[in-house]
């Protein structure tokens, strides 16, 4: 790889590290597996770097290739691992302590979803992807989308603590 292709390289990294983490750590559920899931997926993206620049969103690219991580882990090692209830994260004052509370609680429902649908809910409603992209991302049709996503909130809403909840409630106006 060429020093500038390099360069464009690391600053794509620097600037969606973050993001890629997080998108990570909704479908794994363990800081751990998702920062090793990111390091796999940017190491794929590295090798085919030219081609991935050129296309029309290297990011989208890149987080299907995540989401392709993370199956092929459960695909490859027959993994039947249960993602961990508790989140990384403290209330800093008492007026975030619902907030947390609601994200823990969300973050454990989705512990309990399916890998496809836990990665239609993270990708449509957490990512706000529209079911189209989510349909590109994950490699299959909008309906499929529309299902699993349907399913997902449905199996969400009647975990404890989101029942009640209006987060869970559909995204964030429909579809794109």
């Amino acid at each position: 790889m060429q020093a500038e292709e390099e360069d464009r390289f690391q600053d794509f990294v620097r600037a969606r590290w973050p993001q890629l983490v997080r998108t990570a750590y909704l479908l794994t559920g363990d800081v751990h597996h998702a920062e090793d899931l990111t390091q796999t997926a940017l190491a794929k993206a590295y090798r085919s770097w030219r081609r991935i620049s050129r296309a029309d969103n290297p990011e989208a690219y890149v987080r299907r290739m995540l989401v392709s991580c993370n199956s092929d882990r459960f695909r490859k090692r027959r993994v039947t691992e249960s993602l961990t209830a508790a989140i990384p994260e403290r209330a800093g004052c008492d007026e975030n302590a619902v907030r947390v509370d609601e994200r823990r609680s969300l973050i454990a429902g989705l512990a309990q979803l399916p890998p496809r649908q836990r990665a239609v809910v993270v990708l449509r409603y957490w990512e706000d992807l529209s079911e189209t992209e989510v349909a590109e991302v994950l490699g299959c049709s909008t309906g499929t989308v529309k299902s699993q996503a349907y399913k997902g909130l449905a199996k969400l809403r009647t975990y404890p603590g989101l029942a009640d909840s209006r987060r869970v409630s559909g995204g964030r106006g429909g579809s794109r």
